[in-house]
């Protein structure tokens, strides 16, 4: 409260970017390289693929960790807001592209998804201006199903389980195209409401 009894609203202070979860997402970052190089060099050897898939996952963990305790302790940052998404499309392109180039994806679903990702990302920004474009709960299953079709791919399965994880990348692929289509009419609807207001 001034002098002049005008009560001004407290000044919200971003958190320094220097934390755990900003670390957690650099360490993704970081492992995407680590990854591309274990699955790439030993493409046929069952322990590198092991090793793929681990680092795969563990990288993936650190995607879900970083978000809640940015939310829980007031860590949300500008840096966090940009690098998080990226450091997510980079892990799940390079898994994607990269068992493409081992032929063992075929190269249009890979296309296919990382169009979309991309995609989806540049018009979250494109839409700032008229509001924020959360995250559903549809895009939410649609990255919980691609990641375990990924593990699924990169792990060396017998047959019958490699059927499974031929099954769960088609559901992640069209949950991956009807979500894009979702936040596509999500964003019309933004510019529309903006525009109208």
């Amino acid at each position: 409260m001034t002098d002049h009894g005008t009560v001004h609203p407290p000044t919200t202070v971003e958190a320094h970017w220097v934390n755990v979860p900003n670390g957690l997402t650099a360490l993704r970052m970081l492992l995407v390289p680590v990854f591309a190089w274990v699955l790439l060099s030993h493409p046929h050897d069952d322990s590198w693929r092991w090793m793929a898939a681990l680092i795969f996952i563990i990288a993936s963990i650190t995607d879900i960790v970083d978000g809640k305790v940015a939310r829980k302790y007031g860590l949300v940052t500008r840096f966090g807001k940009l690098w998080d998404p990226i450091a997510d499309k980079a892990l799940t392109g390079m898994a994607l592209v990269g068992l493409s180039i081992i032929g063992e994806l075929p190269w249009w679903i890979t296309i296919v998804i990382l169009v979309r990702e991309w995609g989806i990302t540049l018009l979250r920004f494109l839409i700032l201006k008229y509001g924020v474009m959360a995250a559903n709960r549809g895009g939410k299953l649609k990255t919980v199903t691609q990641s375990i079709a990924i593990v699924m791919y990169l792990l060396p399965l017998p047959s019958w389980l490699h059927v499974v994880g031929v099954v769960v990348m088609w559901v992640a692929l069209i949950l991956t195209v009807l979500t894009g289509l979702d936040y596509c009419w999500e964003a019309y609807r933004l510019r529309k409401k903006a525009l109208a207001g």
